[in-house]
């Protein structure tokens, strides 16, 4: 039973991560513009698309297709903010939230138009298939890049933000929008590339979550998309520390829920996962790391 135990918490330490990474690009342009951008979890899929794509040319070795992944969920998450967000700096809330709930639909849309609707299998190299067994748990290395890849993104995430110029700007801005742009810092330039980091973590999420579960769809952004703003919710939207815990608070919930239960509970997992949502926001309004609206005014 122990090493059951032990093999959920793992599962749910790779769910986790991925939760993780796609929750902190939500967090990140929320904190900045007060977006909740829904075209996010998108990004998802054209990650895990393009990743197919890079791997089945053959002609590229694994972490340069990583790097690439992320460069092209990046250039999208640009492409995204000049032409639908800029033109609407300063119309109302609910107008952005229009807008993406737009985009997401039509990325959706050309996704299957272009590529079907059928789903693909997902190809890893065989060495990322390797299964080790550490006592009585057992994982591919795929998981374990998983764990790692996301680790290592969200501590050189941590660093950008609080050690560097590009870091200062970010938090500048989502103190305050206009004494920012008072204080000289470009305010259009900070915050596409918000956009863009924020989009280059989805979109490696997105080859992460195709290595994990080994089919993709042009609806497969949805999901991951959908728990992923639960999990920035949870944390404190506008909390990158937060994000992280409330993604990795997800994870393990989420597959604790599915395998310490009957078999008979497992479809109630995504109820199961706004139930925690609701429960914890009627404690903490503002999540668990989360600051009151004042004090960022």
């Amino acid at each position: 039973m122990d090493g059951y135990i032990a093999q959920q918490l793992l599962n749910g330490l790779i769910l986790g991560s991925m939760y993780a990474l796609v929750a902190i690009g939500f967090t990140m342009i929320y904190g900045i513009i007060r977006l909740i951008n829904f075209a996010h979890g998108d990004i998802v899929m054209i990650g895990a698309f393009l990743t197919l794509g890079l791997v089945i040319s053959g002609k590229i070795s694994f972490p340069v297709i990583i790097i690439l992944v992320f460069i092209g969920g990046a250039l999208m998450g640009i492409l995204i903010e000049r032409v639908a967000f800029r033109p609407m700096r300063g119309a109302p809330q609910v107008t952005g939230f229009i807008t993406s709930l737009a985009i997401s639909i039509l990325l959706q849309n050309l996704g299957i138009l272009l590529l079907t609707a059928q789903p693909r299998n997902f190809f890893c190299p065989d060495y990322l298939q390797t299964i080790y067994h550490f006592g009585p748990v057992s994982l591919r290395a795929i998981d374990l890049g998983i764990v790692v890849t996301a680790v290592v993104l969200m501590i050189f995430l941590v660093l950008l933000v609080r050690f560097t110029r590009l870091g200062m700007a970010m938090r500048a801005t989502a103190e305050n929008l206009n004494v920012a742009r008072l204080m000289g810092i470009n305010i259009n330039h900070t915050i596409m590339l918000a956009f863009a980091i924020g989009s280059g973590l989805a979109g490696v999420a997105g080859m992460m979550w195709g290595g994990k579960y080994g089919q993709i769809d042009p609806l497969l952004g949805f999901v991951p998309g959908l728990k992923a703003f639960v999990a920035a919710v949870i944390g404190g939207v506008g909390s990158i520390p937060g994000a992280m815990l409330g993604g990795y608070l997800l994870g393990f919930g989420e597959v604790l829920f599915v395998g310490l239960l009957p078999p008979i509970y497992s479809s109630y997992r995504d109820a199961f996962v706004f139930t925690t949502l609701i429960m914890i926001l009627l404690v903490l309004p503002n999540g668990l790391l989360g600051r009151k609206t004042e004090e960022k005014a």
